[in-house]
């Protein structure tokens, strides 16, 4: 996929920070895009992007991924999920199933809407975000987040060894730190510790470009601190 130009593009997690930073990346680089998201947050990324197609999804519903089925596309960037501080102590099975629900299971979902086309033009890309946390396996009062963003790393490699030959690729992208939005600096952080989303997407846009023999599986991006 060397040629953004020509390519058709997936992005999960619409209006998002970090997907409207990729957004604008790929527009700029003359990517087709297809918006996946929700409700107003949604409506905002397609405002802004001109998309061939917009898509009011719930990712954790197995019900949208025969809507996502009638979309063809040649790559799927997936930046839907959240994060939750717990107390390992007062964690609940809700507390898992919501943090695997919003980080594995709307991956999963994605990867089964896109994979029957990539299969069958064999060739495709798919990016799913973890986390700087899972790449350690380490986070204070993040035991669920980390083990969600975890899953999501293994399963993403997992589908590059089992697909590649056929066309298939996969990368994980670990943001190795906060990423700098409104909800993180709300929450106090300082924003020259955090990753510049502009920075993340055009790491994004590198991956997706490199050629079959330099495929990047795993890439980190870290701030500058």
């Amino acid at each position: 996929m060397a040629n953004l130009g020509s390519s058709t593009i997936m992005l999960t997690g619409a209006g998002g920070a970090l997907a409207t930073a990729v957004a604008q990346e790929l527009e700029d680089a003359g990517a087709q895009l297809v918006l996946v998201g929700r409700g107003e947050s949604v409506a905002r990324a397609a405002d802004r992007f001109p998309a061939t197609e917009v898509l009011d999804l719930d990712l954790t519903d197995p019900a949208c991924v025969d809507a996502l089925r009638k979309v063809k596309v040649d790559a799927l960037v997936h930046t839907a999920g959240a994060y939750a501080g717990q107390d390992v102590q007062k964690a609940t099975t809700e507390d898992l199933r919501a943090m695997f629900d919003a980080n594995m299971l709307t991956l999963f979902h994605a990867v089964q809407g896109v994979l029957p086309h990539m299969l069958r033009q064999k060739d495709g890309l798919i990016m799913g975000v973890s986390a700087g946390q899972a790449a350690r396996m380490t986070g204070p009062k993040a035991a669920l987040y980390t083990a969600s963003k975890a899953a999501v790393a293994a399963y993403v490699l997992s589908l590059h060894d089992e697909l590649k030959a056929r066309g298939v690729r996969a990368c994980v992208l670990y943001p190795m730190g906060a990423i700098d939005t409104p909800k993180n600096r709300e929450a106090g952080l300082e924003w020259d510790t955090m990753i510049d989303p502009r920075g993340l997407a055009k790491s994004v846009a590198h991956a997706l470009t490199r050629p079959d023999r330099a495929h990047v599986t795993e890439l980190k991006v870290y701030p500058d601190v």
